[in-house]
């Protein structure tokens, strides 16, 4: 996922303010109630992009639900043979920040993905052209 990003622009097939889905978590669906208005203002977010908003929020929810355990359980725990070792929960955590990471990007909900300039409309494609 290196290089540069497409740009995002505002789209006239971009869907409204939508409800979340009866079926994510009560973390996951607090993120979707917190991001669905800025991407509904901006306009970019179709109906081809509601899989990659339930895949943020689901890994979004993750993190949270894994910080939960982990405040209430410690990142070290004992094995059976009273060994310490990691929680699998960091892990579960890690995973979950990376791809939250990874998906805010491209749903522009990033510093630096905002920053980007909108795309140009089709028909300023080639500036070029006009110079004959």
């Amino acid at each position: 996922m290196r290089g540069t990003k497409p740009h995002m622009s505002p789209d006239p097939e971009a869907v409204a303010n939508l409800a979340a889905p009866g079926w994510l978590s009560m973390h996951a669906r607090a993120e979707w109630d917190r991001v669905m208005p800025i991407l509904t203002e901006r306009r970019i977010l179709t109906d081809a992009d509601l899989g990659g908003l339930e895949n943020y929020c689901i890994a979004i929810g993750t993190v949270r639900e894994m910080e939960a355990h982990l405040q209430e359980h410690g990142h070290v725990m004992q094995d059976i043979e009273g060994k310490m070792k990691r929680n699998p929960a960091v892990g579960i955590q890690s995973d979950a920040m990376t791809r939250a990471r990874l998906l805010a990007a491209e749903l522009g909900l990033t510093p630096v993905s905002r920053s980007r300039p909108a795309i140009r409309d089709e028909e300023d494609e080639d500036d070029l052209a006009d110079l004959d």
